[in-house]
């Protein structure tokens, strides 16, 4: 396997354990979880997640001949809740992940000699995708503070519990 091929598995990877945690802190939420706020300034998680789709299918929709800020996107309108279930909401969130995923699995060696767009900014493939690995990673990380708070002591965990790290490490280094 060649950097770029890893490269790409290596995003790859990445993208879909942050979409897993997303996933997740879903499944413990009730439909009127994905609606709540902290206070008016606050999103909600469907907020970021109707955010995250726009963003998702703009960057992703033909990104290697397009600026990924597409013509058609208006990111305002994506703080305006138009959702009223969570099938809605979880519509939008695996729309947003097919686009990408299915754009990122057709990459070609040639297409890393390649300069795309993203608001008519030059970016080679590796700062395109880091680019917005770090977007979604801190979006991801909100949903899931979000979820936390609403769910408060019935969270279940999504990574090593607290107080819970010397067991953890305790049972990984003792596989073999």
């Amino acid at each position: 396997m060649n950097y770029e091929e890893n490269y790409i598995t290596s995003a790859l990877f990445e993208f879909q354990r942050y979409k897993t945690l997303g996933d997740k802190s879903f499944e413990q939420l009730a439909e009127h979880d994905l609606f709540w706020t902290h206070n008016s300034s606050s999103n909600s998680i469907a907020l970021i997640v109707k955010h995250m789709s726009g963003n998702m299918l703009s960057r992703w929709t033909n990104f290697l001949n397009e600026d990924g800020e597409k013509e058609w996107r208006n990111r305002e309108t994506e703080f305006n809740n138009s959702f009223s279930t969570k099938q809605e909401v979880i519509q939008a969130w695996e729309k947003g992940w097919a686009c990408l995923f299915d754009s990122l699995n057709t990459l070609q060696l040639d297409d890393f000699k390649k300069i795309i767009k993203i608001r008519n900014e030059d970016h080679t493939i590796f700062e395109a995708v880091n680019r917005q690995l770090a977007h979604y990673a801190n979006h991801v990380g909100q949903i899931v503070f979000i979820a936390k708070m609403i769910k408060a002591e019935k969270w279940i965990s999504l990574s090593i519990p607290k107080g819970k790290s010397e067991d953890f490490n305790r049972n990984k280094f003792n596989e073999s």
